[in-house]
C-alpha cells in the first residue's frame, strides 16, 4: 500500500508530505486550496500526461514522490527488480518530475525509467475514481474479470480449465499451421536430399579412401623415378657389378678394427658396433631390392585410380571436404528425410489434436459462459443494491453477458470460430463471452453503458457500489475516490461514508470530499489549508487530531468552526460513525 506521497512545487502546493495508512483516509477543505492536487499528484505517480500548467509559478519542477510498502505485493516488487528499481525495507520509491517546459522524468526505485514503464509498474496499485476519471472498471477487459473474480472459487477453476485449453489448442494451431505452410519447402529439401544421398550411393565411397588413393595416385605416377632411385640405392648399398658400396666399405673397416682389438678393448667394441651396422645395412639391402621389384608401372591401374579420385572429388566438392565428412553429411540427411517424409503423418495427427481440443473448449467455453451469466445476475442485483442506499433509488445495474456470432467458416483453420451447439462464436483467451456493464440511471430508462448512461457523480457512485460488492475480490490494494459525494446530502452521504468505511476494511481508501458525514468515517483525516503572503497564495496538508477534526467538520456542516451547535453536531456525527470505521 502507499505509506507516503510527497508534493514539492505542484499547483498551490509548495512543499507538503501526506503520510498515509491503512483504513480510510479523507481529504478536506476549502474550494481552491488545492485538494485536487492530492489526485493529480497521485494521476502523476501512475504516468498520467504531465501537464506543465501544474507546475506552480515560479517554480522551475514538480516533483511527486510516492513510497510504497512492497512487502505483500511480490508482483509489483518483482517488477520493480526487473525495472533495475531497488527494494530497501520492503519499501519502493516512485518519483515523476515534471518541468516548466513539460519535460517529464521517471524513477522507480532510484533508477530512471521511462514513462511507460512508471504506468505499468504503478497503475495496478491504485484504482482512481472521479469526476473527470474513471480508469480501471471502464475498460471492458477490467469488467469481465472484476465478475470472473466476484464468482469466486468455481468461476476461477472453470476459467482456469477453459485458459490451459485454450493455450494448447493455440500452440497446436500454430504448429499445424506452420507444417502446412512449409510443407512445399519441405518437399523442395527432401528432393535435393533424396539427390545428395543417390550420388553418394552411386560412387559408395569407404571411410578414408580418398586420402588412400591419392597416396597410391602419387606412387603410381612416379613408378619409374621410384624405381630407378630404389636400384640406385642397392647399388650403393651393395653392388653387383663390383664397385664399391656401404657393405664392403663397411665390413672392411670391422676388420681393421677386429685386428687390434687385443691391443684395446675399446677398440674391439668400435669393431662390434661396425658388426651390428653390417648386419643392418644387409638387410636394408634386401629391402631396397625387394622395393625396386615391387616397383612396377600400371597405366590401367593409375587410371582406375585417377577416375575414382574424381568421383570422390565431385562429392566433397558438394557435401563436406573430405570422404569422412561427406559419409557424416549423408548419415545427417537420411535421420533429416525420414523427418520430412513424415509431413503428412504430422500433419494428420495434428489435425486430429485439433478437432479434439476444439470440442473440449466448447465445453468448457459453454460451462464458463454460463457460470458468468449466473454470477452477473448476482452481481447486478448486489450493485443495485448498493446505488439504492447511495442516493440512486432508482437506478438499476445490469451486466451484458453476450456472445458474437459469425457465419460458419469453410475450414478449421487457426482462429476460426468455435462451434457451441448450432452456433459458431468467436472466441478469446478469456472465452466466448464479451462482458459490459450497463446502467439504467432513472426508472423507464433504458441500460446504457457506464461511461454513456451516468454523470459523472453518478458514475463515481456506481464505481464505489462496484467496489464495495466486489470487496476482497480485487487486486487494486488503495483505491482513490474524488468528490464521490457531488450531488449527494443528507442521510445518503452517511450511507456513502458507511460504504467507504466497509471498503476500507479490506482495502487502503483514499476519499477527496466536502461532506461531513463522510469524513466521519475517516480512519485519518486530512485537511488542505491556504494561505497567502498578499502576493503568493500556497497550501499545506495537516493530519487533523481529535479536537481538530471536530472544528473542521463542525466549518463542513456550518462553515463556521467555533459555532457550538455546529461542534455539538459534529461531536455527535463522529460517536456515529465510530462502531463502522474500519479500524475501529
Amino acid at each position: 500500500m502507499l505509506e507516503e506521497i510527497r508534493i514539492g512545487s505542484l499547483g498551490v502546493i509548495e512543499a507538503s508530505t501526506l503520510e498515509l495508512g491503512p483504513g480510510l483516509t479523507v481529504i478536506t477543505g476549502e474550494t481552491g486550496a488545492g485538494k485536487t492536487m492530492i489526485v493529480t499528484a497521485l494521476g502523476l505517480l501512475l504516468g498520467g500526461r504531465a501537464d506543465s500548467g501544474a507546475v506552480r509559478s515560479g517554480a522551475r519542477t514538480a516533483r511527486v514522490e510516492g513510497v510504497v510498502h512492497a512487502a505483500s505485493l511480490p508482483t509489483f516488487a518483482a517488477a520493480v527488480e526487473d525495472a533495475g528499481g531497488e527494494i530497501e525495507d520492503d519499501r519502493v520509491v516512485l518519483a515523476r518530475n515534471v518541468s516548466a517546459e513539460g519535460r517529464s522524468r521517471a524513477f522507480v526505485g532510484g533508477a530512471t525509467v521511462p514513462v511507460s514503464t512508471l504506468s505499468s509498474i504503478a497503475e495496478p496499485l491504485v484504482a482512481v475514481h472521479g469526476q473527470s476519471d474513471q480508469h480501471r472498471l471502464l475498460q471492458a477487459r477490467a469488467q469481465r474479470e472484476a465478475l470472473d473474480r466476484f464468482g469466486g472459487g468455481a468461476l476461477a477453476a472453470l476459467t482456469t480449465t477453459y485458459a490451459d485449453l485454450h493455450a494448447r489448442l493455440d500452440a497446436t494451431e500454430r504448429e499445424l499451421e506452420d507444417v502446412v505452410a512449409s510443407a512445399r519447402d519441405r518437399a523442395r529439401e527432401a528432393d535435393l536430399l533424396r539427390f545428395g544421398l543417390g550420388e553418394i550411393e552411386a560412387v559408395d565411397p569407404e571411410p578414408g579412401e580418398d586420402a588412400t588413393l591419392a597416396t597410391e595416385e602419387a606412387r603410381l605416377g612416379f613408378a619409374d623415378t621410384l624405381r630407378n632411385a630404389a636400384e640406385q640405392a642397392r647399388e650403393a648399398l651393395s653392388s653387383e657389378q663390383g664397385s664399391p658400396d656401404a657393405l664392403a666399405t663397411t665390413s672392411a673397416a670391422r676388420g681393421l678394427l677386429d685386428g687390434v682389438r687385443e691391443h684395446d678393448p675399446e677398440a674391439g667394441e668400435l669393431a662390434d658396433r661396425l658388426a651390428e651396422v653390417t648386419y643392418l645395412l644387409s638387410d636394408v639391402a634386401a629391402d631396397v631390392a625387394s622395393y625396386a621389384s615391387r616397383v612396377d608401372t600400371d597405366p590401367a591401374r593409375l587410371a582406375t585410380v585417377s577416375e575414382r579420385r574424381a568421383a570422390l572429388t565431385a562429392l566433397t566438392r558438394k557435401y563436406g571436404d573430405t570422404i569422412d565428412e561427406v559419409l557424416a553429411w549423408a548419415k545427417q540427411s537420411s535421420l533429416r528425410l525420414l523427418e520430412l517424409d513424415g509431413t503428412d503423418d504430422r500433419i494428420l495427427e495434428l489435425q486430429a489434436q485439433q478437432q479434439a481440443l476444439r470440442d473440449e473448449l466448447a465445453e468448457a467455453a459453454a460451462a464458463l459462459s454460463t457460470a458468468r451469466t449466473e454470477a452477473a445476475g448476482r452481481l447486478a442485483d448486489a450493485v443495485t443494491t448498493e446505488l439504492a442506499l447511495l442516493a440512486m433509488p432508482h437506478a438499476r445495474l445490469t451486466i451484458d453477458v453476450r456472445q458474437h456470432e459469425v457465419p460458419a467458416p469453410d475450414g478449421v483453420t487457426r482462429g476460426a470460430p468455435l462451434r457451441i451447439g448450432k452456433r459458431w462464436l468467436r472466441f478469446v483467451a478469456s472465452g466466448i463471452d464479451e462482458v459490459e456493464l450497463l446502467l439504467a440511471a432513472n426508472t423507464g430508462s433504458e441500460p446504457r453503458p457506464l461511461h454513456k448512461g451516468a454523470s459523472g457523480g453518478e458514475l463515481s457512485r456506481v464505481m464505489l457500489a462496484l467496489e464495495v460488492a466486489l470487496a476482497g475480490t480485487s487486486p487494486v490494494p488503495t483505491f482513490v475516490f474524488d468528490e464521490v459525494d457531488a450531488g449527494v446530502g443528507g442521510a445518503a452521504a452517511v450511507e456513502i461514508g458507511r460504504r467507504l468505511a466497509q471498503l476500507a476494511r479490506t482495502a487502503q481508501v483514499l476519499v477527496v470530499t466536502h461532506l461531513p458525514q463522510v469524513a466521519a468515517y475517516a480512519d485519518r483525516h486530512v485537511v488542505v489549508e491556504k494561505s497567502s503572503d498578499g502576493s503568493v497564495t500556497s497550501s499545506g496538508l495537516t493530519v487533523l487530531d481529535d479536537a481538530q477534526r471536530v472544528s473542521e467538520l463542525s466549518r463542513m456542516m456550518a462553515g463556521l468552526a467555533d459555532s457550538d451547535t455546529a461542534l455539538a453536531h459534529a461531536r455527535e456525527l463522529l460517536e456515529v460513525a465510530g462502531p463502522a470505521r474500519a479500524l475501529g
